[in-house]
């Protein structure tokens, strides 16, 4: 099977440690060029300055994955379906649900693939965990998902600019597990967000839940971007029927009851691809708005405080 030409836009650290890497490896797609305002390349593609300029020069390229910050994801998604692409998004897809609600119907209008990834999703332990909640039902959760900012987005001052979602860029991962899994719609009851004294976006955020259950689940989460001593992505969940389900390693490790039930590596961006084949297949977009909504609440009800400065 002739394989896929697709160009990845936007050539920072997400894409050269797993969009470029998979791409490599794929039997769906080959990577065709480069897009990069920086001219950073990969292999010997083509690179190019715009997403203009690649169109220009190579209109056999039907597909595109953009992985550029969420603050020109708008424009860019609608110049790629403009252009007669379809579309993979990095997540989050844009910085607000207009924009979102918007290039959903103009890809839709265009007859064009439009799929949002949420790469958390792609693990064999939250489907496991979504099928035991739908039998079992939720009595609480904690979600504690703590990371360094430092090693995950080094240098980059556009996380802590208005639309970089600060600490939330990563806790909208959780989110996404969070709202896959849930047996029942869940909404922000109360937040308190901690932004640094000499920044725009937050670097610890405390969240909590209420939902229309009649037992009332106690549902919180908790994000830190401070967090040195190694990644603490967790869902501790208890069951309605008791039991401890946690889930661990951003959602490839699920125990119950302390005891591993299903522990597997790094395959999610190997899913998402495998996915966006499928839907290019079917010709069928699939974009959930779902952990986007969530977060934007967190920030609608969020009440503020200032914390130490935050210097790299």
């Amino acid at each position: 099977m002739t394989k896929r030409k697709i160009a990845v836009i936007g050539v920072g650290k997400i894409a050269q440690d797993q969009h470029l890497p998979v791409i490599d490896a794929s039997d769906d797609f080959e990577l065709a060029a480069t897009v990069s305002t920086r001219g950073v390349g990969h292999g010997s593609v083509p690179v190019f300055r715009t997403a203009a300029e690649l169109y220009a020069a190579m209109p056999e390229v039907g597909l595109v994955s953009i992985c550029t910050p969420p603050g020109v994801r708008h424009t860019l998604v609608r110049e790629a379906l403009d252009a007669g692409k379809d579309v993979m998004m990095e997540k989050p897809p844009t910085t607000t649900i207009s924009e979102l609600d918007d290039i959903i119907a103009h890809a839709a209008r265009l007859d064009r693939v439009l799929f949002q990834t949420w790469h958390s999703q792609y693990n064999a332990a939250v489907d496991r965990a979504k099928a035991i909640l739908a039998e079992q039902g939720v009595n609480a959760v904690r979600i504690d998902w703590r990371e360094s900012v430092r090693k995950w987005h080094p240098g980059q001052d556009w996380v802590w600019e208005p639309g970089g979602f600060g600490v939330c860029d990563p806790g909208i991962n959780a989110y996404s597990i969070f709202t896959k899994i849930m047996p029942f719609p869940v909404f922000v009851e109360s937040a308190k967000l901690t932004f640094p004294a000499n920044r725009q976006t937050p670097v610890d955020v405390e969240v909590t839940f209420k939902s229309g259950q009649a037992h009332k689940p106690t549902l919180s989460s908790g994000f830190n971007w401070l967090e040195e001593s190694g990644e603490i992505w967790t869902i501790q969940v208890t069951t309605g029927t008791g039991d401890d389900l946690k889930l661990e390693r951003g959602g490839r490790t699920l125990r119950i009851n302390g005891e591993v039930v299903i522990e597997h590596g790094d395959e999610e961006y190997a899913g998402i691809y495998d996915h966006f084949a499928h839907l290019l297949d079917a010709r069928q977009s699939d974009v959930d708005a779902a952990p986007l909504r969530l977060m934007s609440d967190v920030f609608f009800l969020g009440a503020r405080e200032n914390g130490p400065a935050f210097e790299w």
